[in-house]
């Protein structure tokens, strides 16, 4: 009867059979003490405190574990190098910044100061200067990256498309081409990724590099998937689909290195915008590569006039020796 009891609170407990005995134990202790007839009910009573005192014991060397051991991981034996030198590259990218944006964005980050009573010292209004912590924001997180580099940038192009990328403002991406941009310099490809990983991941958009016949496949399947959430057709879905594999196939075959990108459009109806872009050798005469029947084994324009047959919009932008932009667009059918 006692260990069904205490079973039935600790089941399969490894200390069961301790707590067991341990209620029989003190059962029998006080028999000679307890009236006839109120053995039994004694030992149940006996079971649930054995068993709560148990578990309290537990919670309380719980409670107090950290008094007696240090659970924490141990500091790795680089890390106080590892944090100076994250201090020094903060302290450097600082330098970077003017006057007024490091005593702003200190104001603001480290004493808690809102954007009105900055507006106010500053003469200016709370949105332009939650505007212009924002660009500081992106600009200190570019310097900081180079610091840890401990290098420049390779061209004047570098610092425009790397604090476009670290805002998000995708306007100014496209302004400064920066996707293409990537595509040839390898620091700023590398510095990219924690600047693109920082921020929410997009659900509208895909970005898929290019560089053999299975990224293609990987290209296809992409837009497919995208596509279908705004409410593409079957048929729709395999054209787009098609338009794609060509623009990615001429990235294989004439580029060393390129990528596709789609996104999903609002406005001004449903839709989807590819832009597949390489550094590859550039077309020289673009009108030529998109006349029907251009389809010669050695002509970069290869696959192009169809893709532009089937999208409704179609813009191809080559420089020779640097690569080629193709953007096309196709809307959702109204109705």
């Amino acid at each position: 009867m006692v260990r069904r009891i205490v079973r039935a609170r600790v089941a399969d407990h490894p200390a069961a059979d301790d707590l067991v005995q341990e209620t029989l134990v003190r059962v029998l202790g006080a028999a000679e003490r307890v009236e006839p007839g109120m053995l039994e009910p004694y030992a149940i009573v006996t079971a649930r405190h054995v068993v709560a005192s148990m578990w309290k014991e537990q919670d309380r060397q719980r409670r107090n574990q950290h008094r007696v051991a240090d659970l924490r991981l141990p500091d790795a034996p680089d890390e106080d190098l590892l944090q100076g030198e994250d201090r020094a590259a903060v302290a450097q990218a600082l330098k970077h910044l003017s006057e007024r944006e490091r005593r702003t964005l200190l104001a603001h980050e480290l004493h808690g100061q809102d954007t009105r009573s900055l507006a106010d010292e500053l003469g200016s209004t709370a949105g332009a200067v939650a505007a212009q912590l924002n660009r500081t924001r992106a600009r200190l997180r570019v310097e900081y990256l180079l610091a840890l580099e401990h290098t420049e940038p390779f061209s004047d192009r570098c610092r425009p498309v790397l604090i476009a990328l670290s805002s998000g403002d995708r306007r100014r991406q496209r302004e400064v081409d920066a996707g293409r941009h990537l595509l040839e310099c390898d620091l700023c490809a590398r510095l990219s990724h924690p600047l693109l990983a920082r921020g929410q991941s997009r659900d509208d958009e895909l970005r898929i590099p290019i560089r053999a016949d299975a990224d293609v496949v990987l290209a296809r399947q992409g837009v497919r998937e995208l596509a279908a959430r705004v409410g593409f057709s079957g048929t729709d879905l395999t054209v787009i689909a098609t338009a794609v594999s060509e623009v990615s196939r001429n990235i294989v075959r004439f580029a060393d290195a390129g990528e596709v990108v789609v996104e999903l459009l609002k406005e001004p109806r449903p839709g989807v915008r590819i832009v597949a872009r390489d550094t590859g050798p550039g077309i020289p005469d673009v009108e030529r590569a998109l006349t029907d029947g251009f389809s010669t084994y050695h002509g970069l324009g290869l696959g192009l006039p169809g893709a532009r047959r089937l999208m409704d919009e179609f813009a191809v932008v080559s420089e020779v020796a640097r690569g080629t932009t193709v953007t096309m667009t196709k809307w959702c059918q109204e109705g």
